[in-house]
């Protein structure tokens, strides 16, 4: 569901929260920064990516004759195969039953006066 510029998608003990570009079809979002916070507070943040997202920002980066443009790496990111926000959903919902999501994301602690 939309809560301003955030789309949440509740689940039994946690809560994964996208931050879609304005007007993005949520069925084809490639590139999203993401939180999972569950109930007691506690928050994980990633951006994901798709594969072919990668590629496009590493082509991208070597014309411009930028070194990045011949290695990838991100510090919390996640690279998922299929675009959209339900696939995204899927993988998530994987990591947090499996608790890789601790591995996967990057631990923000709760929010500050949690």
């Amino acid at each position: 569901m939309w809560d301003g510029p955030f789309y949440r998608v509740k689940r039994d003990g946690y809560e994964i929260c996208f931050v879609p570009g304005a007007g993005e079809d949520l069925d084809e979002v490639c590139n999203v920064d993401m939180w999972v916070v569950r109930d007691d507070g506690d928050r994980w943040s990633g951006t994901v990516f798709t594969l072919a997202e990668v590629q496009r920002i590493m082509n991208r980066q070597r014309r411009a004759g930028e070194p990045e443009g011949e290695y990838w790496w991100c510090w919390d990111g996640l690279i998922v195969r299929d675009p959209g926000l339900p696939s995204m959903v899927k993988v998530i919902d994987g990591l947090v039953a499996s608790g890789e999501y601790e591995t996967v994301l990057r631990h923000i602690g709760p929010e500050s006066g949690s």
